[in-house]
């Protein structure tokens, strides 16, 4: 399946149908009177989010949305039927933008969730509305709403629990794909990954998903490289693995780079609770593990874990750290939503 997290969609919602001219013809009635019925009201447009997507390929391939309108009033009071909604079935994570892609419509966390994107059309009253004592005869009914016709953007950030950055090729697809069931490419060269990838890792009888993205580069924040395009994937985690690559010339720079890109992106990321690893020990000596570590110490403040994703060497001690900062979000639980949201 193709991996898509942005998307154009055009929609509108149903117009009412008209209102009914009409008057009651019985026979031994000489004046019946007006009967004409109300239009039906145009279908609403709503979108939900549901399991089991994690991507919005579907909507490269279907941009136009369009609900029913009202059918139109008939005589003997009857009321027309009113449109089919549509409902755009969209991932868990799914926000919803307006056309100029900055202004959030809705942002869609749960399963079940809904938002109503565009309200149908009222269905016009029928000429039995306009009877008064001195127009017993009205000749005049409303003609429906019109539809609502806006244009929308989906944008996709996946929901993980753990996110993992770092430069290209520092090893996170190889560490995902040993920790979890989750096969990302693998080479050796940079941007190897060139989409997300998700794996639920396993620890301690413990279960939580992962997501890697693409790697960052310096300037990723303004569009360079293919990580920004992706940085909102592990904006919801809440805990990021910032690997880094211990056969790399100067470890402290390429983790300066990262912090500086994450802090120019958004900074929420820099808030996240952060766990820093040295990749690719199994590749150096001891002498140059103990450079490195103290090198990104000093470089990120922190503690600092040594592993290798080759060799499984201190993967279980990683992720351990990941879990003891997801666990009390495990607690407290997800907020649960009060039903349909409407703008």
């Amino acid at each position: 399946m193709k991996f898509l997290d942005l998307a154009k969609v055009y929609i509108r919602s149903g117009g009412g149908g008209a209102g009914c001219v009409s008057f009651r013809r019985e026979k031994f009635i000489e004046y019946g009177g007006p009967d004409g019925g109300d239009g039906g009201r145009g279908g609403d447009v709503w979108a939900e989010a549901v399991d089991g997507l994690n991507t919005l390929i579907d909507f490269r391939y279907q941009q136009h949305f369009f609900a029913k309108s009202g059918q139109h009033g008939m005589g003997s009071q009857m009321t027309g039927k009113s449109g089919d909604d549509i409902v755009l079935k969209v991932p868990v994570g799914t926000e919803i933008l307006e056309e100029d892609e900055d202004t959030v419509i809705a942002d869609l966390t749960e399963v079940g969730q809904r938002v109503l994107l565009a309200r149908g059309g009222n269905g016009g009253w029928g000429n039995l509305h306009f009877k008064t004592s001195t127009n017993r005869a009205p000749r005049n009914a409303n003609p429906g709403q019109p539809g609502v016709e806006r244009t929308i953007w989906l944008r996709l950030k996946l929901i993980a629990d753990a996110g993992l950055v770092g430069l290209p090729n520092a090893g996170k697809s190889t560490f995902l794909a040993a920790v979890s069931n989750a096969r990302p490419k693998i080479a050796d060269y940079p941007f190897t990954t060139l989409h997300p990838n998700l794996g639920v890792v396993g620890v301690d009888g413990r279960e939580f998903v992962m997501a890697d993205i693409p790697g960052l580069i310096e300037g990723a924040s303004e569009g360079r490289g293919l990580g920004d395009q992706f940085l909102g994937h592990v904006e919801r985690s809440n805990v990021l693995l910032h690997l880094v690559d211990g056969t790399s010339e100067d470890v402290a720079a390429d983790a300066r780079t990262i912090l500086t890109e994450l802090a120019a992106y958004s900074p929420l990321l820099m808030e996240k609770p952060r766990i820093t690893a040295l990749n690719k020990i199994d590749a150096l000596d001891d002498d140059s593990i103990a450079a490195g570590r103290a090198a990104l110490e000093a470089e990120t403040g922190g503690p600092v874990h040594l592993m290798s994703g080759v060799s499984g060497q201190g993967v279980t001690e990683v992720l351990r750290a990941l879990w003891s900062q997801i666990a009390p979000t495990r607690a407290t639980g997800p907020e649960q939503s009060d039903g349909p949201w409407q703008p």
